[in-house]
């Protein structure tokens, strides 16, 4: 069985190029963002992720983990120049602004 090798991460928004090298980003997250009409990471610059969540949640017909959530919130906070951070970074700011989702 051949090895996998991950796609190395973007250091800037402006590297980025391909969803799966937005830091936090794997094919699976890459897939679900396409699966809502995201096709490249600077289509992400001004997008609310809640919105985006709130989406992908409509478009599969079921309600995903809310660390998806956090890990749309690092990526748009990303392409807007934001330094990369682990998604779970972002909890704390997820549960304040809205609750339990």
């Amino acid at each position: 069985m051949a090895a996998v090798i991950k796609s190395p991460k973007a250091a800037s928004a402006a590297e980025c190029h391909a969803l799966e090298q937005l830091p936090n980003i794997g094919p699976s997250l890459a897939a679900d963002l396409r699966l809502i009409g995201i096709e490249h990471p600077a289509e992400l610059r001004g997008k609310d992720a809640f919105v985006l969540y709130r989406t992908l949640c409509a478009a599969t017909d079921q309600r995903h983990d809310p660390c998806v959530l956090d890990t749309f919130m690092a990526a748009t906070d990303f392409m807007r120049g934001a330094p990369a951070a682990p998604w779970w970074h972002y909890t704390p700011q997820r549960k304040a602004l809205f609750g339990k989702i």
